[in-house]
């Protein structure tokens, strides 16, 4: 099982297609969108190449390997436009004993947990900071934002390889990897 995921692309087509880039170049099965896709947000500035139909276009070519959620700045009309399904609060995905808990951040977060059992994993954007966070409980993770990253860190994504997230950015460097079974993470 090989997914790339990502979060806050906020319709920019410059980082929409390096993020393809990235999918294609990781032989991914899935994408996993964290919401936020084609809305730069009222308070953001625009991110380079801002272009919503091109963010339309490029995404719905892979329709049919995308599962995504919908973020604060996702609506019921990007919904008439996209081939696949975005309205969704929340999605749960199994990965082995765990479940990994899939949301935008803006209602669920570390502040207002979902549901979650020990060693559950809340996987959720919003903040555009990548993030990975032990709780006696259960991981936080964030992969941050492809196109308006903030508090000083990359572009990039993350990928899930087996049972190994990790943080890349648009240059391949990788900053960070997180095993679930390990207790050796750095």
């Amino acid at each position: 099982m090989k997914w790339v995921i990502a979060s806050d692309i906020h319709g920019s087509a410059f980082y929409c297609k390096k993020l393809l880039q990235a999918y294609e170049e990781e032989k991914g099965e899935r994408l996993i969108l964290l919401g936020d896709i084609l809305y730069h947000g009222p308070r953001n500035d625009l991110p380079a190449d801002y272009a919503a139909k091109a963010v339309i276009k490029m995404l719905n070519a892979h329709k049919d390997e995308i599962l995504a959620v919908r973020g604060n700045c996702d609506a019921e009309v990007d919904q008439m436009v996209l081939d696949f399904p975005l309205m969704a609060d929340y999605a749960v995905l199994p990965l082995g004993n765990r479940t990994v808990y899939m949301t935008h951040g803006h209602i669920y977060n570390e502040g207002h947990l979902p549901p979650l059992k020990e060693g559950d994993i809340l996987l959720h954007g919003h903040t555009h900071v990548p993030a990975c966070v032990e709780h006696d409980k259960y991981v936080y993770m964030n992969p941050g934002s492809t196109s308006i990253p903030k508090q000083g860190s990359w572009h990039g994504y993350m990928v899930l390889s087996d049972d190994t997230f990790i943080w890349k950015d648009f240059e391949g460097k990788e900053h960070r990897r997180y095993s679930v079974h390990s207790a050796a993470n750095k």
